[in-house]
């Protein structure tokens, strides 16, 4: 199932007369995507990885069209969207596997034109000697714990990933029944000894 919230009063570029930057971290994910916009007619697709790629490349060059996961590696798509909405892009679209309202609303505000939600957003990993409850964790569950391990407090996970303290704390909960332990060193060592996260 997917939520989709869109602003309007903003012209979409015609069918086969636009470029697109894809900054999606997933390479299954972004491969998706940039397939779908070649079907839909695209002149140029850009395909990125992380906010600092994305950065460079939109230095050379102002794109049509910008999709973002909303929590990267390095950084928030929300907060790359608010930077290049400044330096004049026009569209924006944020990807994500929560319907948060803080999320949506700091999108909106940051000039995104369309905030899409879906399970597909969170594609499955490979098999491997994980443990059924790592198995199971979403890649934004992921990303959190990643987070966690590197010393971060809820509030600071939240700027990183452009969601609320709040929902922080929901995915630790979440990851918490998954994982079978509250304790936070414990989620993380079980994430590590997995590999699921560095």
């Amino acid at each position: 199932m997917a939520t989709m919230v869109e602003r309007t009063g903003i012209p979409m570029p015609r069918p086969g007369r636009f470029a697109a930057m894809v900054v999606v971290a997933t390479p299954a994910l972004r491969e998706a995507v940039g397939h779908t916009l070649r079907a839909l007619g695209a002149r140029q697709v850009l395909m990125i990885s992380s906010v600092s790629e994305a950065r460079a490349r939109a230095a050379a060059g102002i794109a049509d069209l910008c999709i973002a996961e909303a929590g990267l590696p390095d950084g928030s798509g929300i907060s790359l969207i608010r930077e290049l909405h400044a330096a004049g892009w026009v569209r924006g679209m944020v990807l994500n596997t929560t319907d948060d309202p803080y999320s949506v609303r700091a999108a909106l505000a940051a000039g995104v034109r369309s905030y899409l939600v879906s399970a597909t957003a969170s594609l499955p990993r490979p098999a491997g000697d994980r443990s059924d409850g790592v198995d199971n964790l979403s890649a934004r569950e992921i990303q959190v714990l990643q987070l966690v391990a590197d010393g971060k407090s809820n509030k600071d996970i939240g700027e990183s990933l452009g969601l609320s303290a709040l929902t922080v704390k929901s995915h630790l909960a979440r990851i918490a029944r998954k994982l079978g332990t509250g304790d936070r060193a414990e989620m993380v060592a079980t994430a590590l000894r997995s590999g699921a996260i560095q």
